[in-house]
């Protein structure tokens, strides 16, 4: 196991502490933390689930001026980094960090405006587990699965909050399902393709508590290319980047599914 960290980019002002041969910062996670942005302007609180090294949770939290962030994550190398990368930018009065199980973990006096999440993307039986337990629990549902994630989303939302997830596009049955039976109404989904024409690695999800309105049909925006036909980065998600305050000349995330 290689403990060699590399600090990255995260936003213009924010940097990132990952292993560099660990789980790291992603597509999934930048577009996770737009669209949270997005879709929950006004938010104050956020919950961030199953935070891992906090990618997720600190872009949400770097477009909500004002706003504090709870980041939850039980795998003690994810734990450790998100600790570091929270004292790192400074922001310790902004951010709490709590290591534990999302499953066991009840904030029963607490209510949030916006919750994030990114759960693992596989069954056990669907591949190969890795070795390195970051990787493992970042990949594979050993700590529970897209159902747990809407459990503990749907308990800390307070009125008209939102809920915003992603995960895989060939899993959106799952996703669906997973929301029904925990009270969550899909708004809006967005599919994620790497290249324009190319078949969609994930989607995006966000949702309310099923009796808060607007009480519209569940609405498939239109699919979110990353690069064109050509390799060459769109014009909308340049703008996400921008969003961040990164450049065209950042390093971009690397694209993963898990």
């Amino acid at each position: 196991m290689s403990d060699e960290i590399t600090i990255d980019g995260l936003t213009r002002d924010w940097k990132i502490a990952q292993r560099k041969r660990g789980h790291r910062h992603s597509t999934d996670d930048l577009l996770t933390g737009w669209y949270a942005a997005e879709k929950a302007p006004g938010a104050r609180r956020i919950l961030d689930l199953g935070s891992g090294i906090g990618s997720v949770g600190l872009l949400a939290l770097w477009r909500s001026p004002g706003a504090t962030l709870t980041a939850i994550e039980a795998q003690e190398i994810s734990y450790a980094l998100l600790e570091r990368n929270v004292a790192m930018n400074e922001l310790a009065s902004r951010v709490r960090t709590i290591h534990g199980d999302l499953r066991a973990i009840r904030l029963s006096k607490e209510s949030f405006d916006l919750v994030t999440g990114s759960p693992p993307y596989f069954d056990v039986k669907d591949g190969i587990v890795p070795a390195d337990s970051q990787k493992a629990h970042a990949r594979f549902e050993l700590r529970g699965d897209v159902r747990d994630y809407c459990r503990a989303a749907r308990d800390a939302m307070a009125p008209d909050a939102r809920f915003v997830f992603c995960f895989p596009t060939p899993q959106r049955a799952r996703a669906e399902r997973a929301c029904e039976e925990a009270s969550l109404a899909i708004m809006t989904s967005r599919d994620v393709v790497p290249r324009r024409g190319a078949v969609a690695l994930f989607s995006l999800y966000c949702c309310r508590r099923a009796e808060d309105p607007p009480h519209a049909p569940h609405v498939i925006e239109p699919t979110y290319a990353v690069r064109d036909e050509a390799g060459v980065q769109t014009a909308e998600h340049a703008a996400a980047r921008a969003s961040f305050g990164m450049g065209l000349d950042a390093p971009s995330p690397r694209e993963s599914v898990g």
